[in-house]
């Protein structure tokens, strides 16, 4: 099987690229080449519709996996049509390429598609109603592959850290060291999840059958790790586990305050917490504790290189 994976370069893509090259021969892109695990990732605009039809065309893959994405929140705001090209527009083509070659399509969104005004997680049946740009973006990418009657499954995932790139883990890690007196919210509550573990999902998906025509039909699919958090408590056990590891000598003081005592550019919803059920009953995927997982995590991290 031949696999195109986009996004090869951010931490999803270098988790990604390990498993997929287990099941066929892998073809990784990214806009920037730098920190890809994969030693012959090249670089491509995909923002760029004839480049990417170019490529999509030349590869010729069977499967493609889409971990590409404008994920920068509050910027989304400020660059409405940047995230929008990027989120849906890009994997609007790819997914009409897809139908009109009979391939398959893997694609990743978000719980922020979400208001946050459940009290129960969200099932991927519930009614979408982003409250910010970057939400926007992303249901409108959904919807252009579920137009597009391209085979495939779109996967919604949450507060995904790794041990490289821009996350909240590495954040933390980072304004710990300047020894600041850290101020985190702790009345938005939502699953991280550890961007192996999301890795891992697909792939149990995609052999799973439903993703490529040969088991369940196409459909919508949520996966984040197992435990619901806000992330004032998210930074407690950054902060816990960092200690233990030898990462930080000692936890920074940590202050909870309320949304409204935390301006941000972007509205995030109160409570975007996903049911995984569904992805459990097809591909037999049990997401992994928080705190199992936050620890393989940050064992990885380099000392003084957040």
């Amino acid at each position: 099987m031949k696999i195109l994976l986009t996004g090869a370069a951010g931490q999803l893509g270098n988790e990604l690229y390990p498993l997929l090259a287990e099941t066929g021969q892998v073809v990784a892109v990214d806009l920037d080449r730098r920190g890809s695990n994969a030693p012959d990732c090249r670089e491509v605009d995909l923002g760029d519709a004839d480049g990417l039809e170019i490529l999509l065309n030349r590869t010729d893959p069977d499967l493609v996996v889409n971990a590409a994405a404008f994920t920068a929140v509050d910027r989304a705001e400020e660059e409405p049509e940047i995230a929008f090209r990027v989120n849906a527009g890009m994997p609007g083509r790819i997914a009409r390429w897809a139908a009109r070659n009979d391939r398959v399509l893997v694609h990743y969104s978000t719980d922020y598609v979400f208001d946050g005004k459940a009290v129960a997680p969200y099932r991927e049946t519930d009614t979408a109603s982003p409250l910010n740009t970057y939400g926007e973006s992303k249901l409108a990418g959904e919807r252009a592959i579920m137009a597009s009657g391209c085979r495939g499954g779109i996967i919604r995932t949450s507060w995904v850290y790794s041990a490289h790139g821009s996350n909240f883990v590495l954040s933390m890690l980072s304004l710990a060291k300047r020894g600041l007196h850290l101020r985190v919210v702790d009345d938005q509550v939502g699953c991280p999840t550890w961007a192996r573990n999301l890795a891992a999902a697909t792939r149990s998906l995609i052999d799973a059958g439903p993703v490529t025509g040969r088991g369940e039909p196409d459909a919508l699919y949520h996966y984040c790790d197992r435990d619901a958090v806000s992330w004032y408590d998210f930074a407690q056990r950054v902060f816990g586990t960092a200690v233990r590891l030898g990462l930080l000598s000692k936890a920074p003081e940590l202050e909870p305050v309320a949304s409204s005592g935390y301006p941000q550019v972007a509205q995030r919803p109160a409570f975007s917490v996903l049911d995984t059920s569904l992805i459990a009953a097809r591909a037999g995927v049990t997401p992994r504790p928080l705190d199992d997982s936050l620890q393989a995590c940050m064992a990885e991290i380099v000392p003084d290189e957040q």
